[in-house]
């Protein structure tokens, strides 16, 4: 194993667990209020073209690190717009 390696997975861990707590936080306040919607929908389309970019198509680093997370990131967008569109409207 070398540097660039070792490199590699740590923004393959870090960067879908980031999302997914955000994901997280989402699901257990019911509400998406504070999430941008347009924010999470440019990460996403910003790591696919990073994953093709890099031109590293079968490394796991490369598809946990920007395929999983833009998957994740339109989670968010989804979830904004389908799911708790109401919660976030609602007044506390």
């Amino acid at each position: 194993m070398n540097f660039t390696y070792l490199a590699g997975i740590l923004p393959a861990i870090i960067f879908p667990a980031a999302t997914l707590l955000q994901i997280v936080r989402i699901v257990r306040h019911r509400s998406t209020v504070g999430v941008s919607k347009t924010t999470w929908l440019l990460f996403g389309l910003a790591n696919i073209a990073l994953y093709v970019y890099t031109e590293r198509y079968g490394e796991w680093q490369a598809i946990a690190g920007l395929l999983l997370t833009a998957v994740l990131d339109f989670v968010i967008v989804a979830l904004a717009i389908f799911a708790y569109r109401a919660a976030a409207a609602k007044p506390n």
